[in-house]
């Protein structure tokens, strides 16, 4: 890996087209909070102006994936536009089938509804909200099996991501029967967007193995957690990310994608698996919800999209650049006091929300009243990862959240410096008086995903 000798990380790309912002004022953004009852979810975005709600297909296209929409074939079945997805995919991800889904949670949604239901255990290092709530749905339980680390905000472990192997294996001891596969999720989104190293997906496998379980990866951010790897675990200096790559995705028999994320797609997602028997199955599933498995219920413009997206998403000078711009957010708030999750994911910069609002209990959303704070600010969105969004029970009951965090997921290719800058200052200002803030309660939620929809309202 050739390092420049300049300290400046530019941008691998020129801005080709923009889209105009429009200024809000405090009295505005007050009033629109308070219209989508404190739940940011539920603004316009055309009142939002640094928009850090998700980096899930909020990124901008380049020429060479707009160019790929023109050539899109839009034949029901068997479209060239179909195998050209399928080919790059496989190039990353050599499983032998390979099954187009509109986003991610469809995949999720599939591959659950295949081997989930009532008594069933699902493990991962941490399942996120879509994920979890699919496996709920069929009556199946998600366990979070989580290294200790990657509970402890302030800890500096490299994988924080990690599954914890040991408490795997107790799993498998004692409900063995029940589990029908092991996920892992790179990188871990809900607890913090830490990566997994390969020495940890090697452990999980050999246990897998001895159980004689299946591995399958929740792969939304796999470059990422790819360019940890390279640059954080020994001997992977001189290796190529798509090597990395191929070497995670040798270690599992199937995957589910949303590429919406790493692979810089507005829409679309995937699950590929080896077993040709459960590939029936979800492939029936899949005509029944989604479409004919060459198209999946996407347009043939949308995998045209994807299949370039996924050449470009590896490649080092984009890596280096989205890792080191995420990190500089993240070292500028640590350096100005404000507690947020260390090492610094990729994807995002996470708040310590708990940390830095002592005075809000978890159950009072400290979160959920500090991002509300940062759009009344300066009209910044971001996102709880918290109570809200992990506190309600299948059982209908609440609990907090390991940890209170509030996400600024950085978009791919679409913010400037400027706009990062500008995003310092706002939460800095928001910093520096959050003992000022209170909490909120719930005043009307659904039962599942209810971060969602559900509706707030300040206390105090």
């Amino acid at each position: 890996m050739t390092e420049s000798p300049y300290r400046t990380i530019i941008e691998p790309f020129r801005i080709h087209s923009v889209e105009p912002l429009r200024m809000t004022t405090r009295v505005e953004r007050v009033e629109r909070l308070s219209a989508a009852g404190y739940n940011l979810f539920r603004l316009y975005s055309d009142d939002v102006l640094v928009d850090l709600l998700t980096d899930s297909g909020t990124g901008a296209m380049s020429a060479e994936q707009w160019a790929g929409i023109q050539r899109g074939n839009e034949s029901y079945a068997g479209a060239p536009s179909f195998y050209r997805f399928r080919h790059a995919v496989t190039e990353l991800f050599p499983f032998r089938h390979v099954l187009p889904t509109h986003q991610g949670r469809a995949a999720e949604k599939i591959l659950f509804s295949a081997i989930g239901g009532a008594g069933k255990v699902v493990p991962n290092n941490t399942h996120f909200d879509t994920t979890r709530a699919n496996i709920e749905f069929t009556g199946a339980e998600a366990v979070d099996l989580p290294i200790p680390e990657g509970r402890d905000a302030r800890d500096r472990h490299p994988f924080k991501g990690n599954l914890d192997v040991t408490a795997l294996e107790q799993l498998l001891v004692h409900r063995g029967d029940d589990v029908p596969l092991v996920m892992v999720t790179v990188t871990n989104n809900a607890g913090g967007g830490q990566p997994v190293s390969l020495a940890n997906l090697r452990a999980v496998r050999e246990v897998c193995e001895r159980y004689g379980k299946p591995l399958f990866l929740d792969a939304c951010r796999f470059a990422e957690n790819a360019w940890f790897i390279k640059t954080r675990e020994p001997g992977y200096a001189d290796i190529a990310v798509p090597d990395i790559v191929r070497e995670m995705a040798s270690l599992a028999d199937g995957m589910t994608m949303s590429a919406k994320k790493d692979p810089l797609a507005n829409i679309g997602g995937w699950l590929a698996l080896d077993d040709d028997g459960l590939a029936e199955q979800c492939r029936t599933l899949e005509i029944l919800t989604e479409g004919f498995p060459t198209y999946g219920g996407l347009a043939g413009r949308d995998l045209e999209a994807i299949a370039q997206g996924l050449t470009e998403c590896v490649q080092e000078d984009y890596l280096r650049y989205r890792i080191r711009s995420t990190a500089y957010l993240g070292e500028a708030l640590e350096a100005a006091g404000v507690p947020v999750v260390v090492p610094f994911g990729g994807s995002a910069v996470f708040l310590d929300a708990r940390a830095l609002l002592p005075q809000i209990p978890p159950l009072e959303y400290p979160g959920q009243a500090l991002a509300c704070a940062l759009y009344v600010e300066g009209g910044i969105r971001a996102c709880e990862i918290g109570t809200v969004m992990f506190g309600r029970q299948p059982d209908g009951s609440e609990q907090p959240a390991v940890m209170d965090l509030v996400r600024l997921a950085i978009p791919r290719r679409t913010y400037t410096q400027s706009h990062i800058d500008f995003t310092i200052e706002v939460l800095t200002r928001v910093a520096a008086r959050a003992g000022e803030l209170r909490g909120l309660q719930i005043i009307e939620e659904p039962p599942r995903l209810r971060h969602f929809t559900a509706g707030f309202a300040p206390l105090g």
